[in-house]
């Protein structure tokens, strides 16, 4: 597995540097402000990733949150138990995920509940008269109508947050590469590593397609700009303070000298 190693170590030294540890979460606001120029002044020509049926966003976007929890989860507990075994320190490491389940779906059902409110039902996109009989997008769209109100992106939502929620919680590998495990720990940490850094890199290319390709650029703006208020709220501010999660234990050196 040496090819393994020296995919992590390039990994985790590019993680390391100033620009990337400073930038990262700020660099979707950039590309959704950009993103938005391109799609509004119509310099991107029309790809394969402009459909809405290409096989990343079926496959891997509309269920984006199941992917980032069905490698980030095994991760999370197999990272941490190398600092403490204390099955209440892993519970609440386990508890960011939680919380990040909670603002996904408070912040998605917020976003459908504004499109329904704000929308109506018309009988195609060049119709101006409005069908009173359906008063949400669901009724709407199963009568084979179109729904026009206020769609805040939850794509630039759930792959900003997925984003950097897998960005802070693999932040403890630089540590781990120090540590003495065995054969199968390191391989099985390696490998859940390189994949949630490919899936990282998959929802930021996913992201910079809908900056260009979908949406209007308020839409986008907001649900970016929520997204990295959730990221600053928890682990910028929440995850600070003893009730609370806690932050990934490579940023608490003193334990960590203490576990290791």
């Amino acid at each position: 597995m040496a090819a393994m190693d020296v995919i992590v170590d390039s990994l985790v030294s590019l993680r390391r540097t100033h620009a990337v540890q400073r930038n990262s979460p700020w660099i979707f606001l950039l590309i959704c402000l950009v993103g938005s120029l391109l799609k509004e002044l119509e310099l991107v020509p029309q790809t394969y990733f402009s459909s809405s049926k290409n096989v990343v966003n079926v496959l891997f976007v509309k269920v984006s949150w199941g992917w980032t929890l069905l490698l980030l989860t095994p991760f999370l507990l197999l990272s941490n138990s190398f600092f403490s075994r204390n099955v209440s320190f892993l519970s609440r490491r386990l508890l960011s995920l939680a919380v990040a389940t909670v603002v996904w779906y408070v912040c998605t059902e917020t976003f459908f509940y504004i499109e329904d409110v704000t929308g109506a039902c018309f009988e195609s996109s060049s119709s101006h008269v409005t069908n009173k009989e359906f008063t949400s997008k669901a009724a709407c769209r199963r009568a084979g109508l179109l729904w026009h109100g206020y769609d805040i992106s939850g794509h630039s939502f759930i792959l900003t947050y997925s984003a950097l929620l897998i960005f802070e919680e693999t932040s403890p590998m630089p540590f781990l590469k120090t540590v003495s495990l065995s054969s199968q720990s390191r391989t099985v940490l390696n490998l859940l590593y390189v994949a949630l850094n490919l899936l990282m890199v998959m929802w930021v290319w996913m992201f910079a397609c809908t900056s260009v390709y979908f949406h209007d650029p308020s839409h986008k703006l907001l649900g970016t700009v929520c997204a990295l208020m959730w990221w600053y709220l928890t682990y910028r501010v929440w995850y600070l303070k003893p009730l609370s999660p806690g932050l990934p234990p490579q940023r608490q050196p003193k334990e960590q000298k203490q576990h290791a």
